[in-house]
C-alpha cells in the first residue's frame, strides 16, 4: 500500500569495550568543544553501520528473521577489526566525526548478505515518520534521511566505509583533532543488532539483538 508505514533500520555490529571506550573518551572532547552536539549514551550508542534501509513496519519480524539467518552462518566475534583513524563529513553546517575502520572481506561479504537477506521488505524512500525521535530531540533533518536513501547503491561494497560516529562539532575544531597523530588500534564484536535510526544516523530504538557466539 501507498501509505504503509515504513521504519529505517540500522544493521550494526555492537562493538566491545576497546572501541567503545575510544568513542566515548573522543565524544566527551568534542561536546566540550560544541555542548549542543549528542552524547554517546542508551539512545546514541557507538556501532558499526553494517546497512542503512528503509523497510516495511509490517515487515519487522521478517526482517529480523533474515538478518538472523545471515548470522547464523557467519561468526563476526572472530574478526579483528582496525581502527586507523578520525574523519569527519559536513552535515547540516556541522562537521559529524567518526573514528575510521579499515574495510575487510569480512566487513563487506557481510554487507552484501545482509542487503540481499533485507531486500524482499525494503522500500525505496521514507520520510521523517520513518525514525525515533524524543523530546529533547524532536527533529529529523534531511540529510539524514537522504543519507538512508542513498546509502545503496552509495556505501556499499568498494565503496563500504565501516566507521563509528562519534559526535557533532564545528569544522575547524575537527580540522586541528584530524591533525594530531591517531593510534591505530583493533578491536571486536560482541553483538549484532537492528536499530530504528534517529537523527544524524544515530541509533536510537533497538528492535533485535544478537549476543556473538564465541
Amino acid at each position: 500500500m501507498k501509505d504503509e508505514p515504513v521504519t529505517a533500520i540500522d544493521v550494526l555490529l555492537e562493538p566491545d569495550a576497546t572501541m567503545r571506550g575510544r568513542a566515548i573518551a573522543t565524544n566527551q572532547r568534542l561536546r566540550e568543544s560544541y555542548p549542543q552536539g549528542f552524547p554517546l549514551d542508551a539512545a546514541h550508542q557507538p556501532h558499526v553501520t553494517i546497512l542503512h534501509r528503509f523497510v516495511r513496519t509490517a515487515d519487522l519480524d521478517k526482517v529480523h528473521v533474515a538478518v538472523g539467518e545471515v548470522l547464523a552462518k557467519e561468526n563476526p566475534s572472530n574478526w579483528k577489526l582496525k581502527a586507523y583513524k578520525y574523519y569527519y563529513s559536513l552535515w547540516e553546517g556541522l562537521g559529524i566525526a567518526g573514528i575510521a575502520i579499515e574495510p575487510t572481506n569480512d566487513l563487506i561479504g557481510l554487507q552484501q548478505r545482509m542487503i540481499e537477506a533485507v531486500a524482499p521488505f525494503t522500500v525505496e524512500a521514507g520520510s521523517a515518520a520513518a525514525f525515533a525521535t524524543r523530546p529533547e530531540e524532536p527533529e529529523i533533518n534531511q540529510a539524514t534521511i537522504d543519507y538512508v536513501t542513498a546509502f545503496v547503491p552509495a556505501q556499499v561494497g568498494k565503496d563500504f566505509s565501516p566507521h563509528v560516529t562519534i559526535g557533532l562539532a564545528h569544522e575547524d575544531f575537527l580540522m586541528t583533532m584530524l591533525d594530531e597523530r591517531f593510534e591505530d588500534f583493533t578491536f571486536s564484536a560482541v553483538g549484532l543488532a537492528v536499530y530504528q535510526l534517529g537523527n544524524f544516523g544515530t541509533v536510537r530504538r533497538k528492535l533485535r539483538g544478537w549476543e556473538l557466539k564465541r
